[in-house]
């Protein structure tokens, strides 16, 4: 028994396990809260657009001798006012335009890529290097994750009126392009904020997934932000201390978990919805 209980400990003895941890942890609670906002604002894509569209900014940032999170940050914001510009001047919709600038930054930056593809730190930011956080992207994180979760905790009530009605927002003299604009910009960092951890390509996963299946299980806001909380931060962990014994990547160990913790989510609501149809039915 003993024998059981360290091996099952022991993934908490090793620094960069418990530093893995504290990353993801950190990265998740913004990520989950701002997921909330971009399945209700039904902006799940443009999550997926910055999130890719930092991969030029990255590059550049590594070539010029920048700190690679300030290319990311700045490329991010480059997509979402690009869009929101493009959105408003033309008669295209938004997600089509999304689709046109994202895959657009992203062509950009896997040219780039290939041009620097000796350096191979670079591959982390594609697929996250969780395991080899160091103690300044903890506190990079760290810094990010408080600032974006105090703009999503304070605005919080207006960010949600916003998405549902803009117009009623606006009308009754919300700062609604604050507003647009912040949301934009705590997305661009939180996406920064995920480069170590997660990586870009699985980045989409944390901030679609914890609000989708939070949707699924509640009807009111703040139970949703909670519920989103929980799946973020039980599946992080779960994610992270599973592949540490099925040696497979933390990342998308992650994204499995939260992927399966979706599907369940789904088949308890259909289920629910039909028995509760059944008696009206049968009457």
């Amino acid at each position: 028994m003993s024998g059981f209980v360290e091996l099952a400990l022991f993934p908490f003895q090793l620094d960069f396990m418990l530093r893995a941890f504290a990353i993801t942890l950190l990265v998740a609670i913004p990520m989950a809260l701002l997921s909330c906002l971009l399945v209700l604002k039904g902006w799940s894509l443009m999550g997926d657009a910055v999130s890719h569209a930092v991969l030029p900014g990255v590059v550049l940032a590594y070539m010029i001798g920048l700190p690679l999170g300030i290319g990311a940050f700045v490329a991010g914001m480059v997509c979402a006012l690009s869009t929101g510009f493009l959105t408003e001047n033309s008669r295209v919709k938004e997600d089509t335009i999304l689709g046109i600038v994202f895959s657009g930054m992203f062509g950009l930056g896997m040219v780039l890529y290939v041009k620097v593809h000796s350096a191979v730190h670079l591959d982390h930011i594609l697929f996250g290097d969780m395991l080899g956080i160091t103690p300044a992207d903890l506190l990079e994180a760290g810094l990010i994750a408080i600032a974006a979760t105090g703009f999503l905790v304070i605005w919080r009530k207006d960010l949600l009126l916003q998405a549902f009605d803009p117009q009623h927002a606006r009308a009754i003299g919300l700062p609604t392009r604050f507003l647009h604009y912040g949301l934009l910009t705590v997305l661009s960092l939180t996406v920064v904020a995920a480069l170590k951890a997660v990586g870009i390509i699985l980045s989409v996963g944390l901030l679609v997934a914890p609000g989708a299946i939070a949707f699924l299980w509640s009807r009111r806001f703040s139970v949703m932000l909670l519920v989103a909380l929980a799946v973020a931060l039980g599946s992080s962990f779960l994610g992270i201390y599973a592949s540490f014994y099925i040696d497979s990547a933390p990342a998308p160990t992650i994204v499995l978990v939260m992927t399966l913790v979706f599907v369940a989510s789904f088949v308890r609501t259909v289920w629910v919805t039909r028995r509760a149809v059944q008696p009206s039915t049968s009457q």
